[in-house]
This record gives structure tokens, sequence and C-alpha cells, in this order.
């Protein structure tokens, strides 16, 4: 509230005393006028009960002002024009609540995250929280900092740690108002979650493998010790369950790499147009075995994009061997490239397509998960690690382009990353 608009509101508190004492005034005037009047002997009396009478009602008071009374009910109600300040100067969500629960001030950051909050309304109609509630009414009560976890769902899920202290009032004064500091937790409890779960399957991952070395390992050295056929066997199983551990292993490891160098920024270009080629190439032997055909579409003249090669060519691979293991019975696998643009943008579509089994669509939004198969059970000769697309997205991350994946059932897939396009301008600057 600015200077003029408090005295604009206590001026009719000012008003009010003058009002009764210029009406007293006159009316005793006129009174002791008549008093006078009628009876001329008694005047000088008269006169000296209204000079007592207005020394009374004009003497200065000794007590507070009315605006200065007004002023401190104020204090005690609404907090000051420096509390305001300093709670709006934080970055977090914050609210100024009374004894009673009351929000009496709130800043702009909790106004984004919150809502509209009527100052004067209960906390409690917009937190319906028992365990926040219990912790505010526990810190007016003893006057103790207290800390609470409110799990929000509106307008998003969201966690929150809210820091709940008393605003030390003047001395000798029990506090008026305490502060609630909302402080945003989300991310780094789902950070936490992502690792607690990523430990959990990278731990099940290798216990299975390692399980059934165990096993053979058990077998040969009591059963089949003397078996050939048997040991034979056995050691064919044994050789693809530790080449699935170092396999896994590999990507683990690929996958951590690519995370901690997310953010370097990439200071190469790479020739798409050359890299098609290569990993056509590399992966030619592998559709072969599996009946398959690579097709390449692509421009004879170079399509340069910023990017590290090494990486881009991993990326690739991937999504191509993906394509020759579940594409199998579809003939070919497509290698395409192709400049259009998104939102007036030019941008460069790199894909791969397969013309298989297809993937069902509440499948597809969870293919980069880690560890994530689709039907596992079905075909377990061909399951791989589950983080390939993990280590592809995150790869085009640090590349600033996106993995785009459609797919219909009994029809193929479709595996698009898709880059700026360093080489054009956009269409607003054309």
């Amino acid at each position: 509230m600015t200077d003029e608009a408090q005295d604009e509101e206590e001026a009719p508190l000012r008003a009010v005393p003058r009002r009764r004492a210029k009406t007293i005034t006159v009316a005793a005037a006129a009174l002791f006028v008549l008093l006078g009047t009628t009876f001329p002997d008694a005047a000088a009396g008269c006169f000296a009960a209204f000079v007592v009478l207005m020394l009374v009602v004009h003497w200065p008071s000794r007590g507070a002002s009315p605006r200065r009374i007004r002023a401190a009910e104020r204090e005690v109600v609404w907090p000051g024009r420096g509390m305001k300040a300093v709670v709006e100067a934080f970055q977090e969500p914050a609210f100024i609540v009374d004894r009673f629960m009351l929000l009496r001030y709130r800043n702009p950051a909790s106004l984004i995250a919150f809502g509209n909050m009527a100052l004067g309304d209960p906390v409690s109609l917009r937190f319906r929280s028992p365990e926040l509630l219990a912790v505010v009414e526990r810190v007016i009560e003893h006057l103790q900092p207290g800390l609470a976890t409110l799990e929000d769902r509106r307008p998003l899920d969201r966690t929150w740690q809210v820091e709940v202290v008393p605003i030390p009032p003047y001395q000798g004064e029990r506090p008026h108002f305490f502060l609630m500091l909302f402080r945003d937790r989300t991310a780094e409890l789902r950070l936490e979650r992502m690792r607690t779960d990523f430990v959990a399957n990278a731990s099940h991952e290798l216990r299975t493998p390692l399980a059934s070395l165990t096993g053979f390992i058990e077998t040969l050295q009591g059963p089949a010790r003397n078996d050939a056929a048997a040991r034979d066997r056995f050691l064919d199983i044994m050789r693809e369950q530790a080449t699935r551990m170092s396999r896994l292993i590999d990507d683990l490891l690929s996958l951590s790499r690519i995370e901690m160098k997310r953010h370097v920024p990439i200071s190469t270009t790479a020739d798409l147009a050359a890299l098609f080629r290569k990993v056509e190439a590399q992966m030619r032997p592998l559709a072969e075995q599996r009946g398959l055909t690579i097709e390449l579409i692509v421009p004879d003249e170079p399509v340069l994009v910023i990017g590290d090669e090494d990486e881009l060519m991993q990326v690739f691979a991937n999504l191509v061997e993906n394509a020759c293991k579940y594409g199998d019975g579809g003939g070919r696998v497509e290698m395409q490239l192709a400049r259009t643009a998104e939102r007036g943008a030019p941008v460069i579509d790199a894909s791969v397509r397969d013309f298989g089994r297809g993937i069902a669509a509440e499948h597809v939004p969870r293919l980069t998960e880690r560890f994530y198969r689709v039907d596992l059970g079905k075909d377990r000769s061909q399951r791989g690690t589950g983080l390939g697309l993990s280590i592809v997205r995150n790869i085009l991350l640090r590349h600033r382009s996106r993995l785009l994946i459609s797919s219909q059932v009994n029809e193929g897939s479709v595996f698009t990353a898709r880059f700026p396009d360093p080489g054009k301008p956009t269409d607003d600057s054309e």
C-alpha cells in the first residue's frame, strides 16, 4: 500500500474527531449565548463555563492519535512494507500467515505455482494436506521452525518441501506472522527414483545370466561331467550368456559416458549421406543373414549437420540393427535422408524404416526408457539389453535433435532422427 493510499484510507478516521469537536463547540456556543441573553446576571458564569468546556474538548490528548492507533492495528493484522518486500524477493513461492492460519501476503512466484488465493482466507482452503497443516499449527504453538512435504496434484504433479518459520517480532512481543517457504523438489525426487530403478534393473539384468552361468557350471562339474554332447550344448549357452553380460556392461558404460557429456557443445560437422553409406556397408551382413536388403535413399551431394560422426554412427547402426531384428518378414529396410521444415524452420530427417511386425501404440511412448523391451517373452532369442534406444535418445539430445517414432502393427515402424539444418536459412530470413 502506498503512502498516498494509506493517508487516503486514514483520512475519514482523522476527520471524525474534528467533526465531533466542531459540533460540540457550535452547540455549546449557541447554548451559552441563549442563557446569557435570557439571564443577563449569569452572563459571566456562562462565559466561564464555555471556556472550561472548550478547554476540555480541544485540549491535546496524550494518548495515541487515531492514525497511530490505526497503524498499530494494521501492523498486527497485515505485514509491513519491509516484510512484504523481503517475501517478494524470494524466487520460490512464499506466504505470510497469521496466528489463525489466515493468508496475509503472497509473493508473485506463489501465484504462478498455486494460482490466485484471496488474502484473509485460511490456507486450508487451498492446501488440504494434514501433514502441512499440522506442521503450521505446531510452529504457531511452539514458535519453532518446522518442515513438511506437500504432494500437490494441481495444476501439475509436484512435490514441495515447505519450511515454516516464525517471523521475529519486536522485543517482548509474540510473533504475529509466520513464513511458509515452498521449495520444488520434484526434479530431485524424480532423478533419485530413476537412479534407484536403474540400479535395480541393471542388477536384475546381470543376475539372470550370472545365475545361468552358475547353474551350467555346476551341471558340467556334476552330472554332465562326462557327457560330451551336453557339454558342447551348455558351453554354447554359456558363451551366449557371457556375451549378453558383456553387451549389457558395454551399453551401461556407453550410456554413462554419453550422459556425462550430453551438455558439452559439438563443434564438428558430419555428412549424413556418407555416414548412411558406411552404416549400410557395416550392417549388410546382418541384413542378409535375416533375408533382408537395405535400400539407401540419399542425395548425391553431402548432407551436413553439426554432429560427432562416431556417435551418429552408433545411432544409425543401432536403429538399423533393430530394424533387422524386428523387421524380419518385411523383405527390406529403408534408410532415407530428406530435407523438410518444422514450424517454418528447415530440418533434416534421417529415418530408418522396417516393414515387419510393428509396435502397438501403447508401447511407443516408452521405447526410449532404460531396459524397456516389447514382447520380451515372445522372442527371447532376439532380446537386447533394453538400452539401445535410450542411448540413441541421449546422443540425439546432445546433437539438439529429436527421435520421432511412428509404427503400425503388421505394417512396420519408422524411426526418424530430426536435425536442425545448418546450411539453410529459415523462411523468415529468406
